[in-house]
């Protein structure tokens, strides 16, 4: 059973007739690959059960004595006590959202500044707006998610253009290892180069591209994206520059495709090109960049640095798990 199903039965059918008589709401989100439903048989093997995230408002001791004393042993066939706890986590709102993101979405006043955005990782915010509210008698869990789901016109152009960027930075890079003897530097840049295209067609289809576990995974189940998959696979397990290249430059025409399609800029054109006056093949991906800044009509986001959001500068488990390391490390660089 998936642990999303089996987590909504077990908040119907045992928590919530334990906790009928206080306002709360309940949800299956935060970390858990269950949540971002990429959970398999594997995922059973440790922290994994019936679980569920309830919010109350106040102290939660005296809800959390109540809801310990009406589990049962187990549930579905699986323990409700797992990884030294039982699966119900008992929170006020506002503390949770701010262990996960590093701010309150539900604050006063609610809209989300620059800072906000750009310092919360996207598997946090995949977290946060993946899953399911079973209940929201609190009337919080549907807002903050409806808040949360999607970055402002304006942000999603300047994330865009970022992700671009870090193709530009590195687009010529497998032909220019190649030509010199290098086979494993040519190798290492073009998986790092599908890795950029796979985050960046998540971003145009607005999905939170998720931690390396589940990026393929994630990538995968796009509609659409089979060809482009296929490509970029062939790309990695090519054993010559010339034969990556081919099928990058195949994967870099779909993409500049996709852009063309969202509309967010006037449409650029699609085929690769030679990087300056050197043999290897490009598809001038600083182009697509210049022209999603150039359509950002809020001169504050038009004027931070060209960096976007913190999984696009930094890639450090020991950061991007922590969010007060996040929302620093995001302020200084982008000096807000």
């Amino acid at each position: 059973m998936p642990g999303l199903e089996l987590s909504r039965d077990f908040y119907a059918e045992v928590v919530r007739p334990v906790v009928t008589d206080v306002p709360h709401s309940a949800a299956l989100i935060g970390a858990g690959s269950e949540v971002l439903a990429f959970d398999t048989e594997r995922s059973t093997d440790h922290d994994w059960g019936p679980r569920v995230v309830l919010f109350v408002a106040g102290s939660a001791e005296e809800v959390r004595r109540a809801v310990t004393a009406g589990l049962p042993s187990s549930f579905g066939g699986y323990p409700t006590v797992f990884g030294g706890r039982n699966g119900v986590e008992i929170v006020e709102p506002a503390r949770w959202f701010t262990e996960r993101l590093g701010f309150d979405p539900c604050r006063e006043p609610r809209e989300l500044t620059a800072l906000d955005w750009l310092s919360v990782p996207w598997q946090r915010l995949a977290e946060v707006t993946s899953g399911e509210v079973f209940h929201d008698g609190l009337g919080v869990l549907e807002r903050a998610r409806a808040t949360l789901r999607w970055y402002p016109g304006d942000l999603w152009r300047h994330v865009l253009a970022a992700q671009w960027r870090r193709l530009a930075q590195e687009e010529a890079f497998p032909g220019r290892c190649g030509e010199v003897g290098d086979g494993l530097g040519s190798a290492v840049v073009t998986a790092r180069l599908a890795r950029e295209v796979m985050r960046l067609v998540l971003l145009m289809r607005r999905r939170y591209p998720p931690y390396a576990k589940w990026l393929g995974s994630a990538f995968a189940r796009l509609s659409g994206s089979a060809e482009l998959g296929d490509s970029l696979s062939a790309a990695t397990a090519a054993t010559d520059w010339r034969e990556r290249e081919r099928h990058l430059g195949r994967a870099y025409e779909r993409l500049a495709a996709l852009h063309n399609r969202l509309g967010l800029t006037g449409p650029l054109e699609t085929s690769v090109r030679s990087y300056h006056a050197r043999p290897f093949q490009v598809i001038g991906a600083q182009r697509f960049a210049d022209a999603l800044t150039a359509s950002i009509a809020d001169p504050a986001v038009a004027a931070l640095p060209p960096v976007g959001a913190v999984d696009q500068f930094a890639d450090s488990t020991d950061l991007l798990t922590h969010p007060g390391r996040c929302r620093a490390v995001t302020r200084a660089l982008l000096d807000l």
